[in-house]
């Protein structure tokens, strides 16, 4: 598996874990939500100011994000 499949699912499990809806964070970045869904697809690699952002929104750290122990 690819490094932005991994990613993308364990926003989508840090953001399902929050209550949160892709839409409401699509809002929160101000894109659109098929954007953002992207993201969790693994179509779309992060910046490092979205991955500063999400792991703050999330309450999660970068090593959650990207799968390290």
């Amino acid at each position: 598996m690819d490094i932005s499949k991994i990613v993308g699912e364990n926003l989508k499990q840090a953001r399902i874990a929050k209550g949160i809806t892709q839409k409401q964070l699509a809002d929160e970045m101000h894109k659109y939500q098929s954007d953002y869904s992207e993201y969790e697809t693994g179509k779309i690699q992060l910046d490092y100011e979205k991955i500063v952002f999400l792991c703050k929104r999330l309450d999660i750290t970068p090593n959650d994000l990207f799968g390290f122990d």
